[in-house]
């Protein structure tokens, strides 16, 4: 039995701009692993909820809005509660360079912003995400 590594790709908040984290999607599904797209204006409950019930390994956050202290905090938090921190958190978007430090504080894994190529975020979570059952 394959074992694909599960992601589930999220825009939380009231961002209303998804064209990379499609792109991002469809990078990753072109690499073999199975990818659940939320869609547009997600809260982090909602998004934790899926990623639960999909039985993901990780969850991607694309976020343009710069409320991305404040969403990573809730994922972060509601993994936490959930007794689900084995979930890899990874995020990517419009992020200042000055707040990356405090979002891996948090446990987000890596952050991926303008200019990163796809190449770049399929090997990390490669080399980062394990499957279920592996």
């Amino acid at each position: 039995m394959s074992h694909k590594i599960r992601v589930v790709v999220a825009k939380p908040g009231l961002d209303g701009h998804d064209r990379g984290a499609k792109i991002v999607a469809r990078a990753l599904r072109d690499a073999g692993m199975e990818v659940i797209y939320t869609g547009l204006h997600q809260t982090p409950e909602q998004i934790v909820e899926v990623a639960l019930q999909e039985d993901a390994n990780a969850i991607g956050l694309s976020i343009l809005s710069g409320a991305h202290k404040v969403l990573f905090k809730k994922v972060m938090d509601l993994l936490k509660e959930k007794n689900a921190t084995d979930i890899v958190v990874f995020g990517g978007g419009v992020i200042p360079e000055k707040d990356i430090p405090y979002l891996k504080e948090l446990g987000v894994k890596e952050i991926f912003g303008p200019g990163s190529s796809l190449q770049e975020i399929v090997d990390f979570v490669k080399n980062n995400v394990k499957p279920a059952g592996v």
